[in-house]
């Protein structure tokens, strides 16, 4: 049986929550990601940060990326997966979320990341298609 942890990929970097989105953003360019994890003074997740959500939630808005903290852009708690769940329970998490990346915890701590990118190396061609399919459906 495959896990999150086999699938995930480590070295998961958190942007805090009160880093502006300009620096959210030049990290991301830094790293060549697409989705930084936010972490609290506790150094635990409190959410995720895209750049997507940078465009959308505070460019688009006319707001100051170099005012406008990556804690603003919480939205509540997010989708984690357990290091032990299985495949299936990881890819029905992402679908069913419409997620495309899912950060992997392993007691209460951040441990990696997983993208669609590490679904495709990691996984049956079959398996990674059907997720694909789901996702994009509910689009």
């Amino acid at each position: 049986m495959t896990t999150a942890r086999e699938i995930m990929h480590t070295g998961a970097i958190c942007v805090e929550e009160s880093e502006t989105l300009a620096a959210a953003a030049r990290r991301m360019s830094e790293l060549d990601v697409g989705a930084l994890p936010i972490c609290g003074p506790d150094d635990r997740l409190h959410g995720i940060i895209t750049d997507r959500d940078i465009v959308v939630k505070c460019l688009a808005k006319g707001k100051d990326p170099k005012t406008m903290t990556a804690g603003q852009l919480e939205q509540g708690k997010p989708i984690t997966i357990d290091a032990e769940a299985d495949t299936d329970r990881v890819l029905r998490a992402m679908a069913e979320h419409r997620i495309r990346r899912l950060p992997v915890i392993d007691n209460h701590r951040l441990i990696g990341m997983i993208s669609e990118a590490d679904l495709a190396r990691r996984l049956p061609e079959e398996q990674v298609g059907h997720f694909v399919e789901a996702v994009c459906a509910a689009h």
